[in-house]
């Protein structure tokens, strides 16, 4: 189990028919932070004609949005298809629109809150989270070369080593390359390594 979010705020704006739009991003978990963010954006532009949003959050597979006064199906809904077409989660937008005094017509607010919405995603640097186990292997130095050359085969992420009296490495593995490669370090240490797992956790392997 897989899913795709961002590392952190961005934005981008562009201008159509005077009309300026503002497509800001953000990763949020709840629905709370899905709002403080809706919130603070809309602080941020108060002289704003329109503050358009959407979200999409994994934790009880919610989505919503808003058309913020606009025609009704012309801004929210193109704004949140954007993020589901990106296969975007734990995910909120906002396009913000300072009205320029030229009508865009249905479609064209349509295209203009979509291009708002793909120009922000398209700014964001994108994270991949996979459900994963932590370890934390133990072993004797003369294990270490070995057991460093065999993991990368199983994608894993190193996180930390340390050179203690043994040498203790922690990486991450996705949960269903652990039974293999538990295997195959068993094997290759002749039983010689001590593997401590955590619970199931997603992490980013981007």
């Amino acid at each position: 189990m897989e899913y795709t979010t961002i590392y952190g705020e961005s934005k981008a704006s562009f201008i159509e028919k005077k009309s300026e739009f503002i497509g800001h991003i953000s990763p949020v978990k709840t629905n709370d932070e899905a709002v403080e963010f809706i919130n603070s954006i809309k602080a941020q532009n108060r002289k704003a004609t329109h503050n358009v949003y959407a979200y999409i959050l994994r934790d009880g597979n919610i989505t919503r949005y808003s058309d913020d006064g606009e025609p009704q199906g012309t801004a929210g809904v193109p704004v949140l298809d954007v993020l589901q077409k990106e296969g975007l989660t734990d995910i909120c937008c906002v396009v913000t629109r300072y009205f320029g005094g030229i009508l865009l017509g249905g479609g064209g607010l349509v295209r203009a809150y979509s291009h708002g919405c793909k120009i922000a995603v398209d700014s964001a640097k994108m994270m991949k989270m996979c459900e994963c186990f932590e370890i934390i292997a133990t072993m004797d130095y003369s294990l270490y070369g070995k057991i460093i050359y065999v993991i990368p085969d199983f994608e894993v992420k190193i996180i930390a080593t340390d050179f203690l009296d043994d040498v203790k490495l922690k990486f991450l593995v996705k949960i269903e390359q652990f039974d293999k490669l538990n295997e195959k370090l068993t094997d290759i240490s002749n039983g010689q390594i001590l593997l401590t797992k955590s619970d199931g956790i997603f992490a980013d392997f981007a």
